[in-house]
């Protein structure tokens, strides 16, 4: 019995051993170093490459700045070959300038970049400079979206691949460890470049890039429990004089001062260490990354035994691809911090999405570009909170404390000249969400705009404008169906033109998509010419009182040169009271509409088409609100509209139709040729009969080149009709106003 015993319990104790081996795992757990480098961590994807097709599995990821960004695209389940796509369709020009797509913008924000060529703020009479080139939205907006499968994991180690990142807070100096939140925040914070990005407030700290003291956090990852280290080092050595050319070097230069020391101890602790020739490339050298990546393969395969070594041989690991889930967010609650200037109404106007609705990420990306274009914020952040199955969009928002800028901007054309602007903002005057803006334009006719703005989102706002406008031109119209032209047997006349008009409106978003609007006006108009000399020079000199409406939609990407996208204006105004200084008035109305369409039919070859038209209503109108056709290049005055073919002020009546058609070519970067053909019917009550819909009575056609510029776009243009029998060539520099 004793032997039997004995005997059953030897074999019970080799089970029990047998089972233990069975489960023991003997491959050692491998830990992925990844240090910053700008665009010099486009290495990364080079060593994860090889790393899979060594059959490497990964088991915890820390990484700095550019490895934070790779680190964590990695960690939350993309292999290799598709973070390579990511890098490859990203356009890092945009992403570096924090672009914000036109479509986003409110026309508040469309009118703002297409009228000033520089904006500086200005506190206490001292004039300011923004905090860094870019605020990182662009960046964010990118990651969010690339992390919505890991979305709602608020611990890193519960990531398919246990992360960690480092971040600096730039208060205290010291280096943050982030192993929680928001993984697209975190990945942030650690890659934000000081100069490049504004700093990230997270859990009240104040973040900047964890490469300025911890750009190798190898500790990090011994302590989640890896037994080999692979680490890949990207960072710049130190660079003699010669190779100091920039600031963004320079930078570079002294955060790795410290971290080229500390560099030689973290070495000797890595098992497989990994440093790419990358010295002949910059932490901005984005436009190389291919370049890059292959550089990161080839010093992972000079140690590619060491690595080898580490794969199972029986089983070697295959990463799979991510599988995503729906492009749609299920949005039950927007919820915000509390905000001293401006309302929750203004915030939910601005995202362009209600709680309680289902939207893309582009809607997302749209509402949170629209936030950052109003420049209100100095800081955006936003995570996905789980509720239930749906999501709660939790917004972190910051103010910003300047709230008056000084803008500048400069023009030339053929009507009224040059002129230089010079602008004053100011936010949150006397109400929140309000906006006070003065133009004042200095040059050969003297111009200014006033506009006082109250944004109340989808609630209606309201809004106070006031305008003068000046210009002095010959001109083949004169006001009186050609009969001053013939009396005087000339053909032109110097005319001086003066504009004043008063606004008060209210408006609101429609549809989640157009603008709709309406108010009233007060219009001082004054027409003068010096060459009727001493008879009569002044033939118009009436003050107006109308009530007017409209309706606005804006997709184009570019005013000026757009490649997609339509756009639509409707408008409608009655004038209901005149001082009559011709005894002419009786009460009329004006309609107008105009539309267009972009789109672009091959690489850099865009076609686009407009038609505008409008009438007037009534038994008789005034000649002075006729519409006015010709010449190209400047703002749009009350019905004074371009018309290629035919000079400044050449074709008027009181009801049109013109249609253009423009095929856009941009030959190289910001460069454009264009071939534009414009056809148009004028006449008084024109749609009262079908002769408009009959062939066009005038014809135009042009070829021009322009240059997109800082300070607007760069045009010449020559232009001719088969009407007349010369041709007319303009010249348009900066943003139209």
């Amino acid at each position: 019995m004793k032997n039997i015993a004995l005997l059953v319990m030897m074999l019970c104790a080799s089970l029990a051993s047998f089972s233990q081996e069975q489960h023991q795992d003997p491959r050692p757990k491998v830990g992925l170093v990844l240090s910053g480098g700008g665009a010099k961590g486009f290495a990364h994807i080079g060593v994860l490459k090889v790393l899979e097709e060594a059959g490497i599995k990964i088991d915890y990821i820390g990484g700095t700045s550019m490895g934070a960004v790779v680190g964590g695209l990695y960690a939350s389940g993309y292999n290799a070959t598709q973070i390579d796509s990511i890098f490859s369709c990203t356009d890092f020009d945009e992403l570096l300038k924090d672009y914000i797509p036109r479509s986003s913008k409110n026309f508040f924000g469309k009118r703002n970049d297409e009228l000033y060529a520089l904006q500086l703020p200005f506190n206490k009479f001292r004039i300011g400079i923004p905090t860094a080139l870019s605020k990182g939205m662009y960046n964010y907006n990118l990651l969010a979206r690339l992390t919505d499968n890991v979305r709602h994991i608020r611990n890193f180690a519960e990531l398919p691949i246990p992360f960690v990142c480092v971040a600096t807070d730039i208060e205290t100096g010291q280096e943050v460890i982030l192993k929680n939140g928001y993984l697209a925040q975190a990945m942030q914070a650690s890659s934000a470049f000081p100069s490049l990005f504004s700093p990230v407030e997270l859990d009240g700290r104040l973040l900047i890039d964890g490469g300025v003291t911890n750009n190798y956090p190898i500790e990090e990852v011994r302590k989640m429990g890896a037994d080999i280290i692979i680490g890949v080092d990207v960072q710049d050595d130190l660079k003699d004089r010669k190779s100091l050319k920039d600031a963004t070097r320079i930078l570079v230069q002294i955060s790795n001062l410290q971290m080229i020391e500390k560099m030689k101890q973290k070495v000797k602790s890595t098992d497989i260490y990994i440093k790419p020739d990358i010295a002949d490339f910059s932490v901005i050298s984005f436009d190389e990354g291919r370049d890059i990546i292959k550089r990161g393969e080839e010093a992972t395969f000079a140690v590619y035994e060491k690595i080898k070594s580490l794969a199972d041989a029986q089983h070697p690991y295959k990463r799979p691809d991510i599988r995503h889930g729906n492009d749609s967010i299920s949005v039950f609650k927007i919820t915000t911090n509390k905000l001293d200037n401006y309302t929750r109404a203004y915030i939910i106007g601005k995202l362009n999405f209600k709680p309680d609705s289902k939207i893309s990420y582009a809607n997302l990306r749209n509402g949170i570009n629209a936030l950052s274009a109003t420049e209100n914020f100095s800081a955006i952040g936003y995570s996905l909170e789980k509720n239930g199955d749906r999501d709660d969009l939790k917004l972190q928002l910051t103010e910003n404390e300047t709230r008056t800028y000084l803008k500048f901007g400069l023009h030339y054309d053929g009507l009224f000249k040059s002129g230089i602007l010079i602008n004053f903002t100011n936010k949150k005057t006397f109400l929140k969400n309000d906006v006070l803006s003065a133009d004042l334009i200095l040059g050969d006719n003297l111009r200014y705009n006033f506009d006082y703005y109250i944004d109340n989102g989808f609630y209606w706002s309201f809004g106070l404008k006031l305008k003068y406008n000046h210009f002095n031109r010959n001109s083949l119209i004169d006001f009186h169906d050609g009969q001053l032209l013939e009396l005087l047997h000339i053909n032109s006349l110097n005319i001086s033109f003066s504009d004043f008009t008063n606004q008060a409106y209210l408006q609101t978003i429609f549809a989640q998509k157009f603008l709709i609007g309406a108010g009233i006006e007060y219009k001082a108009l004054k027409i003068r010419s010096e060459t009727l000399g001493n008879t009569a020079p002044t033939f118009e000199k009436s003050d107006y009182t109308s009530a007017f409406g409209y309706l606005k939609y804006d997709s184009y990407d570019n005013k000026y040169f757009p490649s997609r996208g339509w756009y639509f204006c409707g408008d409608f105004q009655s004038y209901l009271y005149s001082t009559d200084y011709t005894d002419a008035f009786e009460p009329f109305s004006i309609a107008k509409g105009n539309f267009g369409i972009a789109q672009t039919l091959f690489p850099r070859t865009t076609v686009r088409v407009e038609t505008e038209g409008g009438f007037a209503i009534g038994e008789r109108s005034i000649d002075f609100f006729n519409f006015i056709l010709g010449g190209y290049g400047f703002n749009e005055l009350d019905n004074i509209r371009p018309f290629y073919g035919y000079d400044f002020l050449s074709l008027t009546a009181d009801s049109y139709i013109k249609t253009a058609f423009t095929l856009d070519y941009e030959f190289f970067k910001k460069h454009h040729f264009n071939v534009t053909a414009n056809y148009a019917n004028l006449g008084d009550k024109l749609f009262q009969d079908t002769e408009w819909i009959t062939k066009p009575r005038y014809t135009g056609y042009a070829v021009g080149y322009g240059l997109e510029t800082i300070i607007g776009p760069i045009e010449v243009k020559y232009s001719w009709s088969p009407e007349l029998a010369k041709g007319f060539t303009w010249f348009s520099v900066g943003f139209w106003f």
